[in-house]
């Protein structure tokens, strides 16, 4: 069976993904023996995809800035596969900072 990357859907759902992402950051390699595929290209992937399909929802602004940092987040990630340097902890604080974005994006649309 081919392995399909999870595409976040909603906003709700990004948040989770993103959970996920700190939570399993700076490798992504699934322990269980189950996602063999799971690496940190199909994670960001899954989270430039489910950036993606919320294009029209975020706004361009918005989205530009929650792709740079998405972007920025893998390079640190990668410049620390073993949780050394710090880099993964930065990582993990723009996982944060792209939560913020995504929450205000909630509260905005729950308000109308």
């Amino acid at each position: 069976m081919e392995y399909k990357p999870y595409v976040p859907g909603g906003v709700s759902e990004l948040l989770d993904f993103l959970a996920h992402l700190r939570l399993s950051s700076p490798t992504f390699k699934d322990e269980t023996g189950y996602l063999r595929q799971m690496n940190i290209d199909t994670t960001f992937f899954s989270l430039n995809e489910g950036l993606l399909v919320l294009r029209k929802k975020l706004g361009e602004e918005r989205y530009t800035t929650l792709r740079a940092l998405s972007d920025k987040m893998r390079a640190l990630f990668k410049s620390d596969p073993d949780d050394k340097t710090g880099d993964t902890h930065a990582g993990r604080m723009l996982a944060h900072e792209m939560e913020d974005i995504l929450r205000s994006v909630g509260k905005r649309t729950t308000a109308k």
